[in-house]
């Protein structure tokens, strides 16, 4: 088995994985939508909630990529397995499928948030999939408790958010 992404249109990913998992039976051995926690401030208090990680796509384990984009062809959800130029569909890199591995929950596959502190001018995380990959960190907003990774994904660098609470500054 090996992960394959599909590029689906935006706002339909929980379809899709809805779909594909009562539909696809043993071609596909898991479909999901990795997701990202973020803290939001509703009403004076902060409470986490959910979004997608990449909005528009859909990931799925299988060992038969082209019966299963034969099979979802016929949905107008689905836009296309994603490839490199000439080749029908590519399965995530070792990179890339390690990446989601050990950065999202195994069973959620969400990136929760992650603690951490600025010290001397330097992001430093305490606690969360983000600690001791500091070095992905482009951008913090303390205000929104976001940071910017840049992350090579899907073929591409890639900036995506990622929930970071700043506890702490010291200079």
């Amino acid at each position: 088995m090996a992960l394959y992404v599909m590029q689906v249109l935006s706002g339909r990913e929980a379809k899709v994985v809805d779909l594909v998992t009562r539909v696809a039976g043993d071609l596909a051995n898991e479909c999901f939508a990795p997701k990202r926690e973020k803290a939001i401030k509703l009403k004076g208090v902060w409470e986490r909630k959910s979004e997608f990680l990449f909005p528009g796509y859909v990931i799925v384990d299988t060992s038969r990529p082209q019966e299963l984009s034969e099979l979802l062809r016929k949905s107008q959800m689905v836009l296309r397995l994603l490839g490199a130029p000439g080749k029908v569909c590519e399965p995530l890199s070792e990179d890339e499928a390690h990446w989601l591995s050990t950065m999202t929950n195994a069973k959620t596959h969400e990136l929760e948030m992650s603690e951490g502190l600025i010290e001397g001018g330097k992001v430093i995380v305490t606690d969360g999939p983000l600690k001791g990959h500091e070095a992905l960190i482009s951008k913090i907003d303390r205000h929104k408790r976001l940071a910017w990774l840049d992350i090579h994904m899907f073929g591409r660098t890639k900036s995506i958010r990622a929930g970071l609470e700043i506890v702490s500054k010291r200079d």
